[in-house]
């Protein structure tokens, strides 16, 4: 029987290729507002980030996602993504 194939994505902040579960999404919409995508299909330009709490504060403090999505992020969305570690 053939094997499932995992989709492994990149972690923007630590480079590590993991299995997409063991990411969070987090996405800027067309309209340019940062939301965290929990399904995995919502539209605009997305970034992958390991579900780790550390990782998150790292991306905070030197603003890596800010870059990847082209964007300012504010202290709220990033609670909302700590937040949604915990969903």
């Amino acid at each position: 029987m053939k094997e499932k194939k995992i989709p492994l994505r990149s972690c923007v902040i630590t480079h590590e290729k993991l299995p997409k579960k063991d990411l969070l999404r987090v996405v800027r919409t067309p309209e340019g507002e940062v939301k965290v995508d929990l399904t995995g299909k919502m539209n605009g330009h997305g970034a992958y980030i390991k579900k780790d709490k550390d990782v998150i504060a790292k991306a905070m403090k030197n603003k890596t996602l800010d870059k990847y999505l082209e964007t300012t992020i504010s202290e709220n969305t990033y609670q909302e993504i700590m937040n949604s570690l915990e969903v």
